[in-house]
């Protein structure tokens, strides 16, 4: 024989387990899961926004001039460097972005010994715990420029490396 309570058990049942699936899909929907692959990403975005940058800073205005970056690391002129590189990497549509930089030129000295000095040093947040990245980009320096020193040898082509560590703080 067959009496009532089974089917409000039957009911009660059916209902929980819908409420439970319905809960599971819910909170599956909403979370999105940061998986260790994808914090490569915006290391890999801001790394091509400073390649670009140093690109856009190393092509002359007109045929026959000097880039922007070859006259600043020639005549050794740390602030608008700094100001110039920043003001290109916060180009937005409408707001600025917290980027922050320090940058140093390697070159070859006399004896053929390898040298650097600091261009732009790094601000005050910098704890050496951010994400940075490094770019790079060669640079030739035609003639003798004044702001270079003076151990790189005069009688060969001047290629210094300019290297920027770029971070959001």
């Amino acid at each position: 024989m067959v009496n009532d309570s089974g089917q409000l058990y039957t009911m009660e049942g059916v209902a929980a387990g819908l409420v439970m699936l319905l809960t599971a899909y819910l909170i599956l929907s909403t979370t999105s899961i940061y998986t260790p692959g994808d914090t490569h990403i915006p290391d890999m975005q801001l790394e091509q926004l400073g390649s670009d940058v140093l690109a856009m800073m190393d092509t002359p205005d007109t045929d026959g001039t000097k880039s922007d970056l070859e006259i600043f690391i020639g005549t050794n002129n740390d602030t608008d460097f700094n100001s110039t590189f920043l003001d290109y990497c916060n180009m937005m549509a409408s707001d600025t972005d917290t980027l922050h930089m320090s940058a140093n030129v390697t070159y070859r000295g006399e004896g053929d010994q390898i040298e650097e000095y600091l261009l732009v040093e790094p601000d005050e947040t910098w704890t050496g715990r951010e994400s940075a990245v490094r770019v790079t980009r060669w640079v030739q320096l035609n003639g003798n420029p004044p702001g270079i020193p003076s151990d790189i040898g005069a009688s060969r082509p001047r290629a210094v490396l300019v290297e920027v560590l770029l971070w959001r703080a």
